[in-house]
């Protein structure tokens, strides 16, 4: 069994992709726009929408993550979660945290942790939640 995050940025989406990319480095796999589906259903695509984003998959890093405009009304909502990334040093870090708190909201400031010599928490613009990391090494 695989468990993954499905984000829906409620019409903001193909931005957020863009971020993402320049951000995080998210490497775009497929992104449907509603005008694109094969088998439109009434009521599948909200009224005005049709050059939103139906369904996108991106890779960050090794992690899939899949994305929509879902109904595209303009407010995205991302609450209870956050999603976390291993940053492979103190530099790395602070360049992933520095970038997604453009515009965006810190939570937790970058610090040294009993779990992780660099850990902050921060929302982007988005309003999605992120954990950066850097993991502790292995004690020998």
């Amino acid at each position: 069994m695989q468990v993954q995050q499905y984000l829906f940025f409620d019409g903001k989406c193909e931005e957020a992709i863009e971020f993402y990319k320049s951000t995080l480095g998210a490497k775009v796999e497929m992104m449907m726009r509603f005008k694109d589906n094969p088998d439109p259903q009434p009521g599948s695509c909200p009224p005005g929408a049709e050059n939103k984003v139906m369904h996108a998959s991106m890779h960050i890093g090794d992690t899939l993550v899949m994305a929509s405009d879902g109904f595209a009304k303009g407010k995205p909502e991302f609450k209870g979660f956050s999603l976390s990334v291993d940053a492979k040093d103190e530099a790395e870090a602070k360049k992933l945290f520095n970038a997604l708190a453009q515009g965006g909201q810190v939570q937790q400031p970058l610090t040294k942790t009993f779990f992780s010599p660099s850990f902050g928490m921060v929302a982007d613009k988005f309003g999605v939640s992120w954990m950066v990391l850097v993991p502790m090494k292995p004690q020998a």
